[in-house]
């Protein structure tokens, strides 16, 4: 049973203050300057990024989980700031990324937005073609830390967690606000395969390790990072061969807002497991009320789309260099979900 000793602690949100006073001064009628030297000041009553144009990889399926929120915000971008953005979705699949983005540079953008599941070791050499050809690349959701230090220069940033230090900081959360001890059990369910964005995975399994928690982990197969639905019969299993398992880390936004459908599939009730997650969701938002997931970690992902897109559009028009920005400095749970659950249904937060 569940020992219910939520804690007051509540992360620290993203300051969205900041944000405000970026896109105010975005938006004083100052003549942008082309990075070329010449003049580039658009048509009275133009929007100031109107003649860039932008391929957006919001990262999942259409309509999917957290890609949701990903393209919500970037489409909002797309409104304030006038951009004309093409988006690509890739179903969370590293090879289909990589095919994508290959694709989108022989389109010429102005400024391709990549979701970086692939890896450094994948994805450095077509960035180094890209940026050859004068394209402004950008990453969102997970680093790609090569091609960031050799081209912010040019525009090159990052918006989203930190992965490793995601992962610890939900697996310590979930040590402390649920009293697990040492040789009490938790399943993993994540990415560990894919360079990178297994890194959050990584610290998940490290802080319950350090806290003496056996783990048991297991494997996002292709299918269920598709269509997390897919997943049930895995989580079935897992719970029916290990009664006892305590606490259950979902490594992935829809297997997280598939937490309740899964702990009913083993005919679980509320009160039965610990569900620990990344990232909101209308779904999400309601299990956390109804008890069927007990923490999660937000990393903003409306930001993620939003931002990347203003990156890309301050480096052409203004020649900024790179923005790094941390989106997962908070926890959501039953006590602050009422705040939250607005703008988690509406797909924002």
């Amino acid at each position: 049973m569940k020992d219910r000793k939520f804690g007051s602690r509540f992360g620290v949100l993203f300051a969205l203050a900041l944000i405000g006073m970026i896109l105010a001064a975005c938006t004083v009628p100052i003549a942008p300057v082309a990075t070329d030297g010449s003049a580039a000041a658009p048509a009275e009553g133009a929007a100031w990024c109107g003649d860039v144009d932008i391929t957006f990889f919001p990262g999942g399926p259409a309509g999917g989980v957290f890609a949701n929120n990903v393209f919500n915000g970037a489409k909002q971008a797309e409104a304030d700031l006038g951009p004309n953005v093409t988006y690509v979705f890739s179903d969370w699949d590293p090879q289909k990324m990589i095919q994508q983005f290959t694709e989108a540079v022989a389109t010429s953008p102005d400024g391709i937005a990549v979701m970086g599941h692939p890896g450094d070791d994948a994805f450095s050499p077509l960035i180094e073609d890209a940026e050859a050809k004068g394209i402004i690349v950008t990453s969102q959701n997970t680093e790609l830390t090569v091609s960031q230090t050799k081209f912010s220069g040019n525009g090159f940033g990052y918006v989203g967690a930190k992965n490793y230090s995601a992962g610890h900081a939900l697996g310590v959360e979930a040590i402390q606000r649920f009293g697990l001890v040492a040789g009490d059990r938790a399943f993993v369910w994540g990415l560990l395969s894919q360079p990178t964005r297994g890194e959050r995975t990584k610290g998940v399994i490290d802080a319950l390790e350090e806290g003496g928690v056996i783990v048991d982990y297991q494997e996002i197969d292709p299918a269920t990072n598709a269509s997390p639905e897919q997943g049930t019969p895995t989580f079935t299993g897992y719970v029916s061969a290990n009664p006892d398992v305590k606490l259950v880390v979902t490594d992935h936004g829809g297997l997280t807002a598939t937490m309740e459908t899964y702990l009913k599939a083993a005919g679980k009730g509320p009160e039965d497991i610990f569900g620990a997650g990344f990232d909101l969701s209308p779904a999400t938002a309601a299990a956390i009320e109804g008890g069927w997931t007990d923490l999660v970690i937000d990393q903003q992902p409306w930001l993620q789309g939003y931002l990347p897109i203003l990156q890309i559009c301050l480096s052409k028009v203004y020649g900024f260099s790179g923005l790094d920005i941390d989106t997962g400095a908070g926890f959501v749970t039953a006590d602050n979900i009422a705040m939250i659950k607005p703008l988690a249904e509406k797909e924002i937060r």
